[in-house]
């Protein structure tokens, strides 16, 4: 059964639908919500990033190349390309020793307005750094050279970190990550299509650290704790997953994919999030998890929280000249969601 999602108004008319799946799973592997078909096989694109990021950390890599919490935050990142973003990711490879061409992401335009225009009037052009995946690929560099590992060609799925970042992400989610299951990201990387129940899965896991081996579990934390004191980095000015976490701190850990997938941390409550937009709109999977957030007081009851909830679950529409002409809103269907608990 299809579920509504979102909706968006205009002139009091609803003028778009958005259809998708929710699945909220605690760490140990029970159904706390379902919402639609959440066996269906969806691609996670950049969600996993922060699970990727897991062996750089728990290998000692990270420790060992003293790596920031800025540092950190940037590797689990989908950035605006934003001066700060960039010149974090160049600083981490000229920290092993490399330079912006060993990044196999690609080039691309920042997705930030602001930096994209300043560096248009600049004349200036994209750079790999400006890739809003840079982060991760610098980390993945790290891990390689940490390891004594040639980089070259680190983005192919028979390369030795690639086959670790996998293995990782198998042990966190419980599927499959095989060629079958395997395509193409758009910075190159693999990306393995899994059932949005095994990605809240992962993320409920991600957030338990106490329920994970030794070394994995401070990795998490670590990785939790490095976001939330840096949640710029994550993704930027006027982001979503910048002003939740920026609000909520280590409560609530959130990442946003392409295509319309959203995944959160609840570490306070044992819970993760994972949802999936069936047509690939980001907006729509912002304000639903949002409203989600809503429905858990445990974690979000006070006033102040469920007012800046409610400024996120329906966020407003503005026209070129600053005038508000609508919203984007989530469902009637989310709002009869009952009252959630780990």
């Amino acid at each position: 059964m299809r579920h509504l999602i979102a909706e968006v108004e205009r002139g009091g008319r609803v003028e778009s639908r958005h259809y998708g799946s929710v699945a909220i799973v605690d760490a140990s592997g029970r159904d706390v919500l379902t919402l639609g078909d959440t066996s269906l096989a969806v691609f996670p694109r950049s969600t996993v990033k922060p699970l990727l990021a897991l062996p750089l950390v728990e290998s000692g890599a990270a420790s060992r190349l003293k790596l920031t919490d800025a540092e950190l935050a940037v590797i689990c990142a989908s950035h605006n390309g934003e001066e700060a973003h960039t010149q974090t990711v160049a600083g981490i490879l000229q920290r092993v020793g490399q330079s912006v061409a060993c990044l196999e992401c690609g080039a691309h335009w920042p997705l930030g307005d602001k930096a994209c225009h300043d560096l248009a009037a600049q004349g200036g052009h994209p750079s790999a750094l400006h890739n809003n995946c840079s982060g991760k690929h610098a980390g993945l560099i790290c891990l390689a050279l940490d390891q004594q590992l040639d980089p070259e060609n680190y983005v192919s799925p028979d390369h030795p970190v690639q086959q670790q970042v996998t293995a990782v992400l198998a042990t966190m989610t419980d599927a499959v990550y095989d060629a079958q299951h395997r395509g193409m990201d758009g910075c190159s990387m693999p990306t393995y299509a899994i059932p949005l129940r095994q990605l809240a899965l992962g993320f409920a896991r991600f957030g338990a650290s106490d329920m994970l081996e030794a070394d994995r579990g401070k990795a998490a934390a670590r990785l939790r704790a490095a976001i939330a004191a840096a949640p710029f980095m994550l993704a930027g000015t006027g982001r979503f997953d910048t002003r939740l976490i920026t609000h909520f701190g280590r409560r609530v850990f959130c990442k946003m994919g392409a295509e319309g997938v959203m995944v959160a941390a609840l570490p306070d409550v044992g819970l993760g999030i994972a949802i999936k937009v069936e047509d690939g709109a980001n907006r729509a999977a912002e304000v639903a998890l949002a409203a989600l957030l809503q429905k858990i007081p445990t974690l979000t009851g006070s006033d102040e929280d469920q007012t800046f909830l409610a400024s996120l679950s329906c966020a407003p529409l503005k026209n070129w000249n600053g005038r508000e002409v609508g919203c984007v809103r989530a469902s009637e269907t989310l709002s009869r969601v009952p009252l959630l608990s780990g």
